[in-house]
């Protein structure tokens, strides 16, 4: 369902939608029902409005809940309801799409799906490098999985780098932390 995925699916009104709902429930989440605080912000939101043209970007962090995507993008000021401006982000298969209407509202979220443990070079992998070939933002989660354990990032795996390195540009690199989603 690929097309689903499309900026020109039905003019781009479904998609619309999702990041307006999406994007309303992360601000109110993350604004109204906890303490959010962010730490150099203003990079982000920099590269995410006003990167270079052509050049894409590549944020990572690590995965403390299923809900880390979207919760991580709807702090104040972050532009969240703008589905211009958000991110492409890599999703387990066995989650986010596991029946029809799963599927599509995930495409319209800019979600591709992966199958953990398939590899580097399973199908989806080239959407993503796609993604980043055409400038666009990607996010990833190179744990691989969820993790709430109270320790250093686990061994990461290697399809974020092996994104980097077969992109036609080199992406710019915005590594991410974040505490707390686990609760």
């Amino acid at each position: 369902m690929e097309w689903a995925g499309k900026e020109k699916h039905m003019r781009g009104i479904p998609r619309k939608l999702v990041f307006l709902a999406v994007g309303a429930f992360a601000k109110a989440v993350a604004t109204l029902l906890n303490t959010t605080s962010v730490h150099n912000a203003d990079t982000l939101i920099r590269l995410v409005r006003s990167r270079p043209p052509g050049i894409p970007l590549l944020t990572v962090s690590n995965h403390m809940s299923t809900l880390d995507d979207p919760l991580l993008w709807g702090f104040k000021g972050f532009p969240s309801l703008d589905a211009n401006l958000a991110r492409w982000v890599l999703s387990a298969e066995d989650i986010c799409f596991k029946n029809y209407a799963l599927t599509y509202f995930f495409r319209l979220g800019k979600c591709i799906p992966i199958t953990r443990g398939a590899g580097i070079y399973q199908e989806h992998m080239n959407e993503a490098l796609q993604c980043l070939n055409n400038g666009a933002w990607l996010h990833t989660f190179p744990e691989g999985k969820v993790s709430q354990e109270d320790a250093p990032i686990r061994r990461l795996k290697w399809g974020t780098a092996s994104l980097i390195v077969r992109a036609h540009v080199t992406p710019i690199v915005l590594p991410m932390v974040h505490s707390g989603f686990e609760e």
